[in-house]
Parts: structure tokens; sequence; C-alpha cells
């Protein structure tokens, strides 16, 4: 397994295991919604590799990328603002690691908080982040195609 930040290059594989999760994962979505949103959400333009305090890595199994994650340092707090790894891959410490080595590259930016945030159905993030030492400190939405979902807010002093 090898862990690297993202190149341009890896947009089309970032995708790939964006849509694949999503579908996986997101049963409470209908699946052209799902389709939209990861062609939308998941390009370079929303994930802009040199923007400062934004972090953006892959993950690496036998030259396949099969997870990434992408977080943005801002002042004290950097939130991670997507984490996923191949439904395949999960429960193998795939995700723990990408993890660590993004907490590792976020402490450069001497934050001294880290935010997640993901549906507020998604018991499996909800398991994934309190296993890292987050807790749920707070609840929001995230608006896809007018509809509004509940979103929870996981947190993690560092």
């Amino acid at each position: 397994m090898k862990i690297r930040p993202a190149e341009a290059a890896d947009f089309s594989a970032i995708k790939a295991v964006a849509r694949t999760t999503w579908h996986d994962t997101y049963d409470e979505l209908e699946a052209e919604l799902i389709d939209r949103t990861v062609d939308r959400w998941y390009t370079d333009d929303s994930m802009p590799l040199g923007a400062p305090g934004t972090v953006v890595l892959v993950v690496e199994i036998d030259g396949s990328v099969v997870g990434f994650t992408h977080a943005v340092a801002q002042g004290e707090t950097a939130d991670i603002l997507r984490m996923y790894v191949e439904p395949g891959r999960q429960g193998d410490g795939v995700g723990t690691d990408l993890h660590e080595c993004l907490v590792e590259q976020l402490e450069v930016y001497d934050v001294e908080r880290i935010r997640a945030f993901d549906f507020a159905f998604n018991d499996t993030s909800r398991q994934f982040y309190e296993s890292q030492g987050f807790e749920q400190t707070d609840t929001g939405e995230v608006e896809i195609d007018g509809e509004f979902y509940d979103e929870a807010v996981y947190s993690r002093d560092l």
C-alpha cells in the first residue's frame, strides 16, 4: 500500500472510487442523483491540488487507486471534506492508514482541531470517525440538486 499526494492524472480514479463508494454506501439516495453529484463534486476544480492549505491524498494498492481523502486547513481548524475507500477494501486498515497520513500532513498547518463531515445517516462513517477519536459535535445540512440532507459534524482536537 502506498499513500501519496494526488496528481491531476488521478482524478478519473478518484471519481471512480467516489462513485463506487457512494452507490454502495448511500442507499438513501437515488442512483441518478449519485452519478450527477459525483460528476460535479469530484473534479480538479472542486479539489484544487495547489490551493493553500489543501491536502488531497490517494491510496494505491498494486498500482490502482483504492481510496482518497481531501482536507482543507484554515486557521486553527482543518476540515476533512472527503474520505473514501473502495467498499471491498474497507475494514482492512486502509482508511485508518490514510487518515493517519492525512493528520500528519495537516499538522504542518498548526491546526488545533480537525472536523469531518458526512451524511447523518451514514453509520459506517460515524463508526470510523469515532474509532479515530472523533465525536459528533454538530449537525448541518448539505444541499444536492435543491434537496437538503442532514449532515453530521465530527470533531477531534489535536
